[in-house]
């Protein structure tokens, strides 16, 4: 049942539409389609959300969208902001539980170029990646509290493939070792990224700590090696003994990071 807005604050339109939230349990939504969704027309929708937002009954997110003013779900706002937006990442992996660490920013992937912001006061970086690797998608929440995240595979593929996004390099190899993993769903996510030097990383890392269930993705992963030398750790110094099977220049202890784990 609606809640009663009889108030001097609000107009006869203003209510009605307040009421039709309720009715179609809306919190969150666009301009452009807000009266589809509710199934009515207003000649003055424009004004209406304006007034509604300076009365406190609503937040604009940005032009066009909005959510109601105690609408809080920062996944979903981030995800909102961009047409095809999902949690990714650091905090991805935070979500799926693969890292203690807590980003002070909610990063986003996305195919469109869009500017990192500051929508009620939680930081969104946004992160553009072409259609080809917009895959291993998968929806968490229900109803208005629904948002699109990066599944645990894709989450690790895209860490590697975008380290300086992951939190850390030596938090993401723990991660990758604790994480329950699907190797074919890891060599799908590999071919979609093409990332070689990523691909290289992540094999060395499930052969030395004899990653259980790992065997198809690294005997991939070794198919895949190319002729030239990348750094094991991108974040790290350019030296470090090389690794000839992996074609990886060791410059971090990997070994004293897996003991550790």
């Amino acid at each position: 049942m609606s809640r009663i807005y009889h108030t001097l604050n609000l107009s006869v339109e203003q209510q009605r539409f307040i009421r039709l939230l309720d009715d179609f349990e809306i919190e969150i939504f666009r301009l452009k389609e807000i009266e589809s969704l509710v199934n009515e027309k207003f000649s003055n929708i424009n004004s209406i959300l304006e007034n509604l937002e300076t009365k406190g009954f609503l937040s604009r997110l940005e032009r066009g969208k909005y959510c109601r003013s105690n609408f809080r779900n920062d996944n979903v706002i981030g995800c909102f902001l961009v047409n095809d937006g999902a949690v990714a990442y650091w905090s991805a992996l935070n979500i799926h539980g693969l890292t203690s660490r807590f980003p002070n920013l909610i990063f986003i992937q996305t195919t469109h170029n869009k500017q990192n912001k500051t929508v009620l006061s939680t930081s969104y970086k946004f992160i553009q990646i072409p259609s080809g690797k917009i895959i291993g998608i998968t929806t968490q929440g229900y109803g208005n509290n629904a948002f699109r995240i990066t599944d645990i595979e894709k989450t690790i593929v895209d860490c590697f493939d975008l380290p300086a996004y992951s939190g850390g390099f030596e938090e993401l190899i723990r991660s990758f070792i604790s994480a329950n993993l699907s190797a074919d769903k890891l060599i799908t996510y590999s071919k979609a990224v093409h990332n070689k030097a990523a691909l290289k990383r992540m094999g060395l890392v499930a052969e030395l700590a004899d990653k259980k269930g790992m065997k198809s993705f690294i005997s991939y992963a070794k198919s895949e090696v190319n002729s030239s030398y990348d750094l094991f750790d991108p974040m790290g110094d350019r030296a470090g003994e090389p690794l000839g099977s992996w074609k990886l220049c060791m410059n971090m202890n990997i070994k004293q990071v897996l003991s550790s784990i």
